[in-house]
């Protein structure tokens, strides 16, 4: 699989609680941290990671991802061996990051399935169906 697998943004909430070394990193887009929102971790007295995975206007992957990610998550005070919840809109974007950061070394890096926002319902809109949102989990829009 080269990553550590899959796991509820619920589950990953009741780890982050559990575990203070344990961080979130929200691969999205900057756009979509403005106008979509963030997950809010100041509950847990800490904040999102935010590195974009893609990078706009071409949305090619972001060249420094790896190693904007590792000295981010080493300030705040995550280890190699700490357990890394990467999220993303959906969970593609996630998937990925979280491989690429498993190679680097990180033994415990899981997407968030569902992402953020989570799947499109019947009437074509997300955040409801499944997802950091819809399970109302803590979020704020900037």
């Amino acid at each position: 699989m080269g990553y550590a697998g899959d796991i509820d943004p619920k589950e990953a909430w009741a780890l982050l609680q559990s575990d203070p070394k344990a961080q979130l990193v929200d691969v999205r887009s900057a756009a979509e941290w403005t106008f979509v929102g963030v997950p809010d971790l100041s509950p847990l007295a800490r904040k999102a990671i935010l590195v974009e995975w893609q990078v706009y206007p071409d949305m090619g992957k972001n060249p420094a991802f790896e190693q904007t990610v590792m000295a981010r998550l080493t300030a705040a005070g995550g280890a190699m061996v700490s357990p890394v919840f990467f999220l993303c809109r959906s969970g593609a974007r996630s998937r990925a990051a979280a491989i690429a950061m498993t190679a680097k070394g990180f033994a415990r890096c899981f997407n968030v399935a569902g992402g953020f926002e989570g799947d499109v319902d019947a009437e074509r809109h997300r955040g409801n169906t499944n997802g950091w949102k819809a399970d109302g989990l803590p979020w704020v829009q900037t």
